[in-house]
């Protein structure tokens, strides 16, 4: 329970937030701050400073700070040399990734051959999945951001290009290829910021100098095809990630927009490591978009 309570300091600490520490931790809202009232009332100490619903470190948090940071790494690198014993790759891999379509077909390959290894699979955005990664809390992870830290090795998964999701029954759905200056007339629904299709969106708009209706902030793909599918506006998707619905329809943008890549990650220091490893050898060159 102490180290679960520090972790929770640590994360919302480190994030600025408890919404994004909860979500990174997968735990409520309510039990990362209740974890971390707990650990003040404990010890009789306020490790945040709480004005206007926002958080800060008090002094005692920030001195605090670095002592369990080290101390999770050691956790860490504890945790990941157990899972690395033995002489077969073997034991649980965490995965962060973006979107599932490509790493599941990789994941299928590594259960098949090595069907010891255990697999837990995270979403976020781009953003989210690398800090995690840079954070030890996943092994591998897929984002969309050309990364070019030293410390990251990077695969090339695949490249799509971006279209239009719209209702079938939308009047732009009667075309066959659309243009940007056509969503001057929309409702346009975006991931949240971090999000590498959001963008390439915003700045392909800007670039056209095109103003939308409106816009909405919806933070999953899926929550994104449910709001369409509901005519409350359209959205760009990258073509693999349309999934098939009755009332959904794709249209391409003849406007140039760059293709969105998705990339694997893994740490350089970790990637030969009997588990990441055994991930990457089942991984394929990139042979361009799907279909």
């Amino acid at each position: 329970m102490f180290v679960t309570q520090l972790k929770s300091f640590f994360t919302v600490a480190r994030l600025g937030s408890v919404t994004q520490a909860a979500k990174q931790l997968g735990l409520s809202q309510p039990t990362v701050t209740t974890q971390i009232k707990a650990l003040e009332a404990h010890y009789g100490v306020a490790l945040f400073r709480r004005q206007g619903g926002r958080l800060s470190l008090s002094d005692e948090g920030a001195q605090l700070l670095p002592q369990v940071d080290r101390l999770l790494q050691q956790e860490i690198q504890v945790e990941f040399a157990l899972r690395e014993s033995g002489e077969l790759p073997r034991g649980h891999l965490r995965l962060g990734a973006t979107a599932p379509y490509y790493v599941l077909d990789i994941v299928q390959r590594v259960r098949a051959r090595h069907p010891q290894v255990s697999v837990s699979l995270g979403a976020g955005n781009s953003r989210q999945m690398v800090d995690a990664l840079l954070a030890y809390q996943v092994d591998l992870a897929t984002s969309s951001h050309l990364e070019t830290d030293p410390r990251l090795h990077r695969v090339t998964l695949g490249a799509d290009p971006l279209v239009l999701l719209l209702h079938r029954e939308h009047p732009l759905a009667a075309r066959p290829t659309l243009q940007l200056t056509d969503l001057a007339a929309c409702d346009l629904i975006l991931r949240e910021r971090g999000s590498t299709t959001r963008q390439i969106t915003e700045d392909a708009l800007a670039r056209a100098g095109v103003q939308v209706r409106g816009v909405m902030e919806i933070a999953s793909r899926e929550a994104i095809r449910e709001a369409v599918i509901r005519r409350m506006g359209v959205s760009v998707f990258a073509r693999h990630e349309v999934s098939s619905h009755p009332d959904l329809v794709s249209r391409p943008l003849a406007d140039e927009l760059p293709s969105l890549v998705e990339y694997l990650y893994c740490l350089q220091e970790r990637r030969e490591s009997r588990l990441i490893a055994a991930f990457l050898a089942e991984c394929r060159p990139a042979t361009g978009p799907r279909g």
